[in-house]
């Protein structure tokens, strides 16, 4: 009897190959990326989760007045983003060097978001020092104000804050075009599913084991923080690969520095925001990420208002973040299943119908937390859901730039909405359920303007065959 095996048995099996333009993985390469990928992401969201609420803890233990609280948390950081965003993703998008089009950026911007964390957990050191000097015999030489140790210290603060904002800025433009140059269009939904979990696996580690430490043990966890994300980052760095991209588009030099500036500045406007189907897109972006900001703005106020205290507080916020965690890398699934946009659109209804609910009911601690933690699991489904929407509908030879104009009208829409949903609530008598009725407007204008998009995505090919139009 013949022991030989039939051609199709004794055939190698093929390994299934992944490509994102000229870059080719093997399943292992690409759990490598994958890999890497999370640990820079690791970094990344320790750095988001961290300095914000211990720079907004230091500021409020300077008891500075609340405009300038305002205009240093929320206010300057959309203003840089408005100015600096559309200028480095155009430059990344257009840069061709040995490392690609991205890392070179990133390369640049992270040791300097690295010393402004550094310098921000030196300034209470720093300061006590400084107004000593100031304040001596031969420190006659240094400005007056020195010798004011608050306004010191608030100097100190905005001088690190700036320099760790321009650099979080400039790196959150290149990013996610680094993400969507070497991972694979169909992987990418799955891939920000777990971007989500690490954010919020890092979120529940700083709030359960850090946070509590801050007021005695600032300097210390922000210096270790802020090493940290300097190496780490940079590691990663160093070890993904771009792969080859084709030249960009020729540019007019002008021999006026300033005539080519709007002359950039014009083309910039002009491809971005021309196109009606492009508009659509980014109004559906700034709309929906605007949805949620009244609740997260106010949400401490909210539940100080209705007798919540701080413990209870922090636990249906970690609550929160537990369901959130659950439904991440399930959500990602569904959207490369499904596409993001239409995953986008449910998460949208089911926030609509509770911003609703909690604009009407949301009035003592119980109704209140019932309406926050949903608010919370749903801003969170539509999050990991549209984490990777700009990657799918916009021109991948340009993504960072159009990306950019999407976070230029999330600028403007942030620089207003604040302010004018503290007028709202002032206005009222402090009835904060109704930053729940500001969400659901806002939500349903995103809704509207998702069901356009999705329209105008199916005529240009739909999931398995879109092609994104020229603009």
């Amino acid at each position: 009897m013949s022991l030989e095996k039939s051609p199709l048995e004794s055939a190698p099996r093929q390994t299934r190959l992944w490509r994102v333009g000229t870059l080719l993985y093997t399943p292992a390469a690409l759990v490598s990326l994958f890999l890497w990928l999370l640990w820079g992401d690791f970094a990344w969201s320790m750095r988001d989760r961290s300095v914000g609420p211990m720079a907004q803890w230091y500021l409020d233990h300077l008891c500075v007045p609340n405009f300038l609280f305002g205009l240093l948390i929320s206010s300057f950081p959309a203003l840089v983003g408005l100015v600096l965003g559309p200028i480095i993703s155009v430059k990344s998008d257009r840069h061709r060097g040995p490392r690609g089009r991205r890392i070179p950026f990133l390369l640049a911007t992270t040791p300097v978001g690295a010393l402004g964390m550094i310098g921000l957990a030196l300034t209470p050191v720093l300061v006590p020092w400084l107004h000593g000097v100031a304040s001596s015999p031969g420190g006659g030489w240094l400005p007056a104000f020195f010798r004011n140790e608050t306004v010191l210290a608030i100097f100190c603060f905005g001088l690190f804050w700036a320099a760790f904002e321009f650099a979080t800025i400039a790196a959150n433009a290149v990013f996610g075009g680094l993400v969507n140059d070497v991972v694979p269009a169909p992987l990418l939904g799955r891939f920000y599913g777990l971007f989500r979990a690490v954010s919020l696996v890092d979120g529940m580690v700083f709030q359960f084991w850090l946070m509590g430490k801050v007021p005695n043990h600032f300097t210390a966890i922000l210096l270790t923080i802020g090493f940290f994300y300097g190496v780490a980052f940079t590691w990663v760095c160093l070890k993904v690969k771009e792969g080859e991209y084709p030249p960009p588009p020729v540019e007019t030099r002008s021999s006026r520095p300033i005539q080519g500036f709007f002359s950039e500045a014009k083309r910039y406007g002009a491809e971005c925001f021309s196109h009606p189907y492009y508009f659509a897109i980014f109004l559906l972006m700034t709309t929906a990420a605007l949805a949620f900001g009244p609740i997260n703005t106010f949400n401490m106020p909210y539940a100080r208002s209705v007798g919540i205290g701080m413990e209870t507080y922090g636990k249906y916020l970690a609550l929160t973040y537990l369901i959130s965690l659950g439904l991440s890398f399930v959500l990602g699934w569904l959207a490369d299943l499904f596409h993001p946009l239409r995953t986008t659109m449910a998460a949208l209804a089911g926030y609509a119908l509770v911003s609703a609910w909690g604009s009407l009911y949301a009035k003592t601690a119980e109704t209140f937390l019932t309406a926050w933690v949903l608010h919370g699991v749903l801003s969170g489904c539509y999050f990991t859901s549209a984490a990777s929407l700009g990657q799918r509908l916009f021109p991948r030879s340009r993504f960072a730039q159009f990306a950019s104009a999407a976070g230029v009208c999330l600028s403007l829409g942030t620089m207003i909405l604040g302010p004018l949903t503290g007028s709202i609530i002032d206005g009222s008598g402090n009835r904060y359920r109704y930053t729940f009725a500001i969400g659901c407007g806002l939500s349903l204008l995103a809704l509207a303007a998702a069901c356009y998009v999705h329209g105008r995505f199916m005529k240009l090919g739909g999931p398995k065959h879109y092609m994104a139009p020229d603009a």
